[in-house]
């Protein structure tokens, strides 16, 4: 299945993707794509239903993030071999993980704001796993029984909070707006090898990363296992899982966005996301 959340922004109503392209509004079955209603046993619902009897959506609303009240938004950092190597960075033994703050996330075509003094807010196309029956300790081999399903995001990131402010990289991660996600929240029914997708990036039209799961150093199985010993995974936490190279910060010389700029990205089976990159203005 293919759902998705759509209508104003803290006012999204949950639907389904048919086969035709059509949306189909599910709020009938689940209040919302958000907790609970993202157990194994509430999506067997909603995929038990026909889509052809749920009432169609008019128009062409607005999208929001896939997955909502999200509650833990949990990030890996230099899961890519390829991205490693072109910050110059050594393979991590374990996974590196931080926060993004839950209230940064928006839909997949919303407006994001250059942070106040910002001077090195960078792009991330990313491969996020949405948490279904959670828990913790939990198994590799079990880890895909306990995924809702996957999205892209784009871990949008100020480079000089996150590595030059005193070392914590959540003070460049978790600005306002810095966690676009959908279209789509895929169930992994629909995936047929969540390590061999492609991904891509555009800046203003110029492909700036065109990489593949495939070369994450930490699949997303292993991620749900070995987050799961530190954290209990509850239903609807969000993990995004790296990101492949071509990041402004890899570009020699370096290049960030200042504002005015377009960023279009996409993953294999995902969808894709267009957001318009504003510069700072004060509410």
């Amino acid at each position: 299945m293919k759902l998705l959340r759509y209508g104003a922004f803290g006012q999204e109503k949950p639907a389904l993707l048919d086969a035709d392209g059509v949306l189909r509004d599910i709020s009938g079955l689940v209040p919302d794509l958000a907790g609970k209603a993202l157990t194994s046993a509430s999506l067997a619902k909603i995929r038990a239903a026909k889509p052809d009897t749920l009432p169609a959506v008019p128009g062409s609303p607005r999208i929001g993030a896939c997955v909502g009240d999200v509650r833990n938004f949990i990030a890996v950092g230099l899961n890519f071999a390829d991205h490693a190597a072109e910050t110059g960075a050594a393979i991590p033994a374990e996974p590196i993980l931080f926060n993004k703050a839950p209230n940064c996330i928006v839909g997949p075509n919303d407006e994001v704001m250059i942070p106040k003094n910002s001077v090195k807010t960078d792009w991330e196309v990313e491969l996020a796993i949405v948490i279904g029956d959670g828990g913790s300790y939990i198994e590799e081999k079990d880890a895909m029984a306990a995924i809702a399903g996957f999205c892209v995001c784009n871990d949008v990131s100020e480079r000089e909070f996150q590595t030059e402010r005193g070392g914590q990289w959540a003070k460049g991660k978790g600005c306002p707006t810095f966690g676009p996600l959908g279209p789509w929240l895929v169930t992994p029914d629909e995936i047929a090898d969540i390590q061999n997708l492609g991904m891509w990036l555009d800046v203003d039209g110029e492909r700036v990363q065109n990489g593949s799961t495939k070369t994450m150093i930490f699949g997303a199985t292993y991620l749900v296992h070995y987050i799961s010993q530190f954290m209990r995974l509850d239903p609807g936490d969000v993990i995004t899982t790296g990101t492949p190279p071509g990041v402004g910060l890899g570009f020699k010389p370096p290049r960030f966005l200042k504002g005015g700029e377009v960023v279009t990205l996409g993953i294999e089976g995902l969808g894709t996301q267009k957001q318009n990159f504003l510069p700072f203005k004060a509410a």
